[in-house]
């Protein structure tokens, strides 16, 4: 392997997405991975090093997050995650899966941030 360049490093295409379907709302979505900057803030937000965590709604948090449009462009705001949590549990735990794995939440992680 060689050695990387800024603009190398700066216009990598390194946040993978996949179609995930969902028939509870009657098609699919694209799941994609997060930036760095993305995944800090969901973590802040989850209480990452405190004494407590915040798991209120943390499916539908993290699949606002990540769900994108064909372009990559997010399909909701952070505060539309309160919304989407109303959605059907089946069809996020299956948004949430996808993304988990997509933004290298190691399998135990992902199970302990979701509180299982």
């Amino acid at each position: 392997m060689s050695t990387l360049s800024r603009d190398q490093i700066l216009g990598a295409d390194d946040r993978p997405r996949e179609r995930v379907e969902v028939p509870e709302w009657g098609g699919h979505v694209f799941v994609r991975a997060m930036s760095g900057a993305e995944r800090d803030a969901w973590e802040v937000g989850l209480g990452a090093g405190s004494e407590t965590q915040n798991l209120a709604n943390v499916r539908a948090r993290l699949a606002a997050l990540c769900m994108v449009d064909e372009e990559g462009r997010r399909l909701f705001a952070d505060a539309d995650a309160e919304q989407l949590g109303a959605k059907s549990a089946a069809a996020l735990e299956r948004v949430f899966r996808a993304a988990s794995r997509l933004n290298a939440l190691a399998k135990g992680e992902a199970l302990r941030i979701a509180g299982e």
